[in-house]
């Protein structure tokens, strides 16, 4: 079959609404008289006006599909069992939304029909930052679609095909985020019932967000393991078989938040995956779970203990609610900073063994001097300014290393003891601005620290170092700042 002429291929888009007069007349304009569509295809793709996704579609001669209401399909993002999921534009305002969309062979079957549209009508009340929204719920003839928020990035699944395994200040901080919006569903009597990696989405600045609330699209799973028809909640019901709870319990959403949680610390799965059914429903497959600490054995115990009580299959011994979890995961991601910087509690609060006088002489360290910290990082500012208060220092944060040095130029006898750069988010910037202190003529004679992340130790040979300027590497205790600081403070006031 011989190709379409570039003619006959700009009479479907315009037959279809796909282009208006002007991108037709623009793509022309670089066309001769006799032209292929694979012409007309390489310009209208090049400028933007259609989609690869589109024009494969015209060329198989489909005439639908590339509409849903005003919103026009751009490309196929995902599929599932009862939907697809595309990238679409608004024909007017020109904003980009997410359309899912219920397959052809359940657009007919009532049933079918009305949980999909119950589900996009549940969703649509949960409004949380860490829950993609709802924005409308449509029915037109057999084509039933949600519009929701599109996320850019790809689902945790795929995030995790390309990096393994992730660190566990970054797998809590993802985690915390599904927990959060888990917690304010729960709050509203609303689970998911289809917790996995598919069914969250990381977007391209790093935040988690759920999708595709189970709950309606339920149906109840039969005692005989043979007969599950929901694939969304096969897993569900073989956790409630092996841990003997009521379909629908609570707990099980912990369960298998828990279970996400091991996959991103570890790499690996903590239930053997398999398109079984009857597999899929064993109890041996939730009792025969291997330990994270024997998978992944390094791992810090804040950590290890949100995943041992979240994946408890004795459900009394779970996490009661997914605040519960929220919290705990809190004080990991707290005690996984202070190590990071190794500012751990041990090193910066007294304990039973110190003295009064110990603890008086810690609290005055500090008085009457002022350090100024250097730092982008909110969580690791507030640690720093946290933990050298408690030692006396009054401090000042201070986010952009360049106004930091601008503020101290702008006074001739600057009120500060000693200047923190840290480049662990600043980068080399901070080094920038620490030689600008070091070599500067009103701000030479200030004391200053650079804190080396663990990537950048190499920029110390960069550094403009003398005895009142000083490079040390992180990982640093307190204990070993605070020397730093009276070992430095001291000589300018000599």
């Amino acid at each position: 079959m011989s190709e379409i002429t570039a003619e006959q291929l700009a009479q479907k888009v315009v037959d279809l609404d796909l282009l208006d007069d002007r991108q037709i007349k623009s793509i022309w304009s670089e066309l001769d008289t006799v032209a292929t569509a694979s012409e007309f295809r390489a310009i209208a793709v090049r400028r933007e006006f259609l989609t690869n996704y589109q024009v494969d579609r015209l060329l198989k001669g489909e005439r639908t599909g590339f509409y849903y209401g005003d919103y026009k399909v751009l490309y196929l993002v995902g599929t599932g069992t009862f939907a697809r999921v595309y990238r679409a534009v608004h024909r007017n305002t020109n904003e980009i939304v997410a359309v899912k969309v219920l397959r052809k062979r359940f657009s007919d079957q009532q049933t079918q029909k009305a949980q999909f549209l119950r589900e996009g009508r549940m969703m649509r009340s949960l409004q949380h930052a860490n829950i993609v929204p709802i924005r409308g719920v449509h029915s037109q003839g057999t084509s039933h679609y949600l519009v929701m928020d599109f996320i850019e990035g790809r689902n945790l699944r795929e995030f995790l095909k390309v990096r393994k395994q992730l660190a566990p200040d970054e797998a809590t901080r993802l985690l915390a985020d599904v927990t959060s919006g888990l917690s304010y569903a729960f709050e509203r009597g609303i689970t998911h019932r289809d917790l996995k990696l598919s069914n969250i989405l990381v977007s391209s600045l790093g935040r988690a967000h759920l999708v595709d609330f189970g709950l309606a699209a339920g149906g109840d799973v039969d005692s005989n393991v043979n007969d599950c028809p929901n694939p969304r909640t096969i897993d569900y019901a073989g956790l409630e078989r092996a841990s003997g709870v009521r379909r629908d319990d609570q707990r099980s959403d912990i369960f298998f938040l828990g279970c996400i949680y091991y996959h991103m610390l570890s790499g690996k799965p903590p239930l053997f995956e398999t398109k079984d059914r009857v597999q899929r429903l064993s109890i041996t497959r939730f009792q025969n779970i291997v330990p994270i600490t024997k998978v992944a054995a390094q791992l810090p115990r804040s950590v290890v203990k949100v995943v041992q009580q979240a994946m408890e299959l004795n459900p009394n011994r779970r996490y009661k609610s997914p605040m519960a979890v929220l919290e705990d995961l809190q004080k990991a991601a707290r005690s996984l900073m202070d190590a990071q910087i190794g500012l751990g509690e041990s090193a910066s609060l007294p304990d039973d063994t110190e003295t009064e006088s110990q603890i008086d002489s810690r609290v005055l360290e500090g008085e009457s001097r002022t350090v100024m910290i250097v730092e982008s990082n909110i969580e690791v500012q507030n640690i720093l300014r946290d933990r050298l208060k408690r030692c006396g220092y009054r401090v000042l944060v201070i986010s952009d290393p360049g106004r930091a040095i601008n503020r101290l130029e702008a006074f001739s006898e600057p009120d500060v003891d000693c200047v923190i750069f840290s480049t662990a988010d600043i980068g080399a910037s901070a080094v920038e601005a620490f030689n600008r202190l070091a070599t500067g003529e009103y701000t030479s004679d200030i004391p200053a620290i650079l804190l080396l992340g663990k990537a950048h130790s190499s920029w110390k040979d960069h550094a403009k170092l003398d005895e009142q300027h000083v490079a040390v590497s992180t990982p640093i205790r307190l204990g070993e700042l605070r020397k730093s600081l009276r070992q430095l403070i001291p000589k300018k006031d000599k």
